[in-house]
């Protein structure tokens, strides 16, 4: 024998869940006492509280151990690596003497990347180092903070300065400046304590050859001659030791990396020439194939004359 369940009401349904909220008979609050709720938010609240002091202590003991100006695990690079300015998103310096606009974005980069390099802001803010030896600052026991750096003036730029030139870094007259900077490792000796410098070569890329561009059979490399001569600022493309070591951005405020200005004088117009640039130091591999970055930088120069 089936017995059918009795239907309650809407009324039946409201009244049971206002008892359920709060029974005046037992005073209880949604099934438990006032006793029984303040248990156990006491738990939770101890509980919480607990996990919260574990974690403000595992954090405040981890920080005990960071230097607040050396990274204590540094994922350094065995080999630095190079750039260029202007920084472009494809590492190509398109230039068309003839369109202001497509040379002008470059100019208006490289104003404001050479501003550190005023001669006024670094005799003011940078020592006149030694040259050919490395600046070093040891902390002997204290801390030596902020940690000097040496002079890099742009006028040691030479042609490529930007300082009352009217061919706006040679990008107006189809000679442009490209600049080369090594990146930033801390604590890096660049050079193992001898010279070193920049020199640039026009060089057919992998890329280039896997794309079946033919190799001239007479050997020759076409962009070795399409690139044609170029001046380098400072002479010979040297890097001094006196600006190394690097200490850091929080210990050295106000360093400012070496460069090397590369003029292209007589680019052939009209075609697109690989040129690879590459420092050479005693300590930097550039010969690492994995990474095109190591110790040296590739891109692509393009002077249209219309």
């Amino acid at each position: 024998m089936v017995i059918k369940k009795e239907k309650k009401s809407c009324g039946q349904v409201v009244e049971e869940w206002k008892e359920f909220v709060w029974n005046p008979r037992t005073h209880q609050f949604m099934g438990r006492t006032g006793t029984s709720w303040a248990f156990i938010l006491l738990f939770y609240f101890v509980f919480y509280g607990f996990l919260t002091a574990m974690f403000t202590l595992t954090m405040w003991v981890m920080l005990q151990t960071v230097s607040d100006h050396t990274p204590k695990y540094q994922d350094r690079l065995a080999t630095p690596g190079l750039m260029i300015r202007p920084k472009t998103e494809n590492l190509d310096v398109i230039v068309n003497v003839s369109d202001t606009e497509s040379w002008d974005h470059h100019v208006q980069k490289l104003n404001k990347f050479l501003e550190p390099y005023n001669d006024s802001v670094q005799a003011q803010k940078n020592d006149v180092c030694r040259p050919g030896r490395y600046y070093e600052q040891p902390d002997n026991g204290v801390l030596n903070y902020p940690k000097r750096a040496c002079q890099f003036n742009r006028t040691q730029l030479g042609d490529c300065s930007g300082i009352g030139d009217p061919t706006h870094y040679g990008y107006s007259t189809g000679q442009p400046c490209v600049f080369i900077k090594m990146n930033r490792v801390i604590n890096f000796y660049a050079g193992a304590n001898q010279s070193m410098n920049v020199t640039c070569v026009g060089k057919r890329s992998h890329h280039s050859r896997d794309k079946g561009k033919p190799v001239p059979e007479d050997g020759r490399d076409e962009d070795a001659e399409n690139l044609g001569s170029f001046v380098m600022f400072p002479a010979n493309g040297n890097i001094d030791l006196m600006y190394f070591p690097y200490y850091g951005k929080k210990f050295h405020v106000n360093y400012t990396q070496p460069l090397v200005a590369v003029k292209f004088l007589n680019v052939t117009p009209n075609v697109e020439v690989n040129v690879e640039c590459r420092i050479n130091a005693a300590n930097i591999a550039t010969d690492d194939e994995r990474d095109k970055f190591a110790g040296r930088v590739a891109f692509k120069l393009r002077i249209n004359k219309t």
